[in-house]
């Protein structure tokens, strides 16, 4: 299972800015690795700890914004279009159980 998380939270004011970058390092904190600007993923090895992660990125999302998640098979995954841009050989993209890092 993947756990995707969308963010777009505001950052005009100081206060925002300080909220965006709070959360931006709680989700690194909790394993979550970017794909994307304002996109993050995060490998869970069943859908119940996969809900435990939302669970805790919703204990911590911001006051104010966007924070959306999406919880996906490896097989759905693995079938992302890429439809700019290059496929990256990288730990994000691969869809094997175990990674040797």
């Amino acid at each position: 299972m993947r756990v995707v998380i969308f963010f777009d939270l505001p950052m005009k004011t100081a206060v925002e800015r300080k909220a965006y970058t709070e959360f931006r390092k709680n989700l690194i904190k909790e394993g979550f690795l970017m794909i994307q600007e304002s996109v993050y993923v995060r490998v869970a090895t069943t859908r119940e700890s996969a809900r435990f992660l939302e669970n805790r990125v919703a204990s911590f999302v911001p006051g104010e914004g966007l924070v959306q998640s999406l919880i996906v098979t490896e097989k759905q995954y693995a079938s992302i279009r890429f439809l700019l841009g290059k496929h990256v050989e990288d730990v994000r993209n691969a869809d094997e159980r175990t990674v040797i890092i």
